[in-house]
């Protein structure tokens, strides 16, 4: 009698089991979840250089916050999950600081000051002042830093400029070791190799 009981049970089981997997509401949403974790999982993997912001328009955005100044530095980096470009620039009087959401473009203005006597007038303008024609985007010069570190994949991208040079600098992260690679901006000759590991 007990294996009748247990025959039965087990039998009525699988139906329930059977009935479920068949089901097209179960198994879509099933499969759509796992679709979304796998896509999920992908994103936070990898780092896509294919922002929706480029660089120039974060130049643009910053042109039309700031008209009369130029551009000393701009850094994208990650911050609290979201990659951002953070400007910095001056006039004959004043620095200033601006960021751009790199897949929304939302713009926030982070800082004004004056500048130190020593370089107003124009001092600091003409010293720090980067050229911003003719830059290789952030994707070239990803593959560039990846393809000389041999592994590892872009994360955080500064351009900068050293004797008259307008240069990208990318880290290049690969498990615990980081290499930063110095990049001629026009040109995309590697200056420079830096690893801290």
């Amino acid at each position: 009698m007990k294996k009748i009981i247990v025959l039965g049970l087990s039998a009525a089981l699988l139906a329930v089991l059977a009935s479920c997997g068949s089901n097209p509401e179960y198994s879509s949403s099933s499969s759509s979840s796992s679709a979304q974790e796998t896509s999920q999982t992908k994103a936070s993997d990898t780092t896509d250089t294919d922002f929706k912001v480029s660089v120039d328009d974060a130049i643009e955005a910053y042109q039309e916050a700031y008209p009369d100044s130029e551009i000393t530095s701009i850094d994208l980096e990650t911050s609290l999950g979201k990659y951002l470009y953070k400007i910095e620039g001056v006039d004959d009087d004043k620095e200033y600081e601006l960021r751009v959401d790199a897949n929304t473009k939302a713009v926030s203005k982070e800082r004004e000051e004056n500048l130190d006597t020593e370089d107003q007038a124009g001092v600091k303008r003409t010293e720090d002042k980067l050229d911003l024609q003719d830059l290789l985007s952030i994707k070239q010069v990803s593959d560039i830093a990846e393809e000389h570190v041999g592994d590892g994949k872009a994360t955080d991208w500064s351009l900068d400029k050293e004797d008259g040079t307008t240069y990208w600098e990318v880290k290049v992260t690969n498990g615990n070791e980081e290499t930063e690679v110095k990049i001629d901006a026009k040109t995309g000759e590697v200056l420079e190799t830096d690893v801290d590991d």
